[in-house]
C-alpha cells in the first residue's frame, strides 16, 4: 500500500462504494415489498410449471385426436392413453385436468334457481370466514412489520458504525500523511 494522499483517498472512496453497495443489497433483501415480490414470483413459477405440464398433456391429446382420423374411437383411446401416460405419477395434474373439465362442463350448463339460492347461502355463510382470514392476514402483516423495522434499524446502525470506522481510518491516514509530510519538511529544512 502506498502512503500517498491520493491513494488513501481512492482507497477510502472504494471502501465507501463497497459499503454502500453492501448496505443497499441488505436493505433490498429485507424490504417487505421485495420479499413479497420474490414469493409471488416463486408461486407464479410453480403454477406456470403445472400449467405447462397440463397444457402439454392437453396438446398431446388434441394432436392424437386430430392425427387418428381413421376412427373417432381410436383417436379417443389414443388420447386417453397419452393423457394417462403424461399424468401418470402426477396426481396434481390429473386433479387439475378433472377440475378444468368440470369447469368447462359447468360453464356450458346454466345455473338453476336452486343453485343460485344455494350459492347465495354459501356466500353468506363464508363471509365470516373471509373476514376472519382478512383479519389474520392483517395481524400477520402487523406482526412482521416490527421485526422488519428492527432488522432495518440494525442494518442502519451497522452501516453507521462502518461509516464511522471508515471515517476514523481515513482521518488516521490523513494525520499519518500530515505527520510524515511535516517530518519530511523538517528533514529538508534541517539539512
Amino acid at each position: 500500500m502506498t502512503d500517498s494522499p491520493e491513494a488513501i483517498r481512492a482507497d477510502i472512496e472504494r471502501k465507501r462504494r463497497e459499503l454502500s453497495q453492501d448496505t443497499d443489497a441488505l436493505v433490498d433483501k429485507v424490504t417487505p415489498s421485495k420479499i413479497a415480490h420474490r414469493q409471488t414470483d416463486k408461486i407464479k413459477g410453480a403454477f406456470g410449471s403445472v400449467r405447462d405440464r397440463v397444457m402439454g398433456a392437453a396438446d398431446d391429446a388434441g394432436s392424437s385426436l386430430h392425427g387418428a382420423g381413421s376412427s373417432v374411437a381410436d383417436g379417443v383411446s389414443s388420447a386417453a392413453h397419452r393423457v394417462g401416460s403424461k399424468a401418470e405419477g402426477n396426481p396434481l395434474a390429473v386433479g387439475l385436468m378433472a377440475f378444468a373439465g368440470g369447469l368447462l362442463v359447468a360453464s356450458l350448463i346454466p345455473a338453476s334457481d336452486k343453485e343460485k339460492g344455494i350459492a347465495a347461502d354459501v356466500k353468506e355463510q363464508a363471509q365470516p370466514l373471509v373476514d376472519e382470514a382478512k383479519s389474520v392476514a392483517q395481524q400477520v402483516g402487523s406482526d412482521l412489520k416490527e421485526p422488519v423495522q428492527d432488522a432495518a434499524a440494525a442494518v442502519k446502525e451497522t452501516a453507521t458504525e462502518a461509516v464511522s470506522n471508515v471515517k476514523g481510518d481515513a482521518q488516521d491516514g490523513v494525520d499519518n500523511v500530515k505527520d510524515r509530510t511535516q517530518e519530511a519538511r523538517d528533514n529538508v529544512s534541517g539539512s
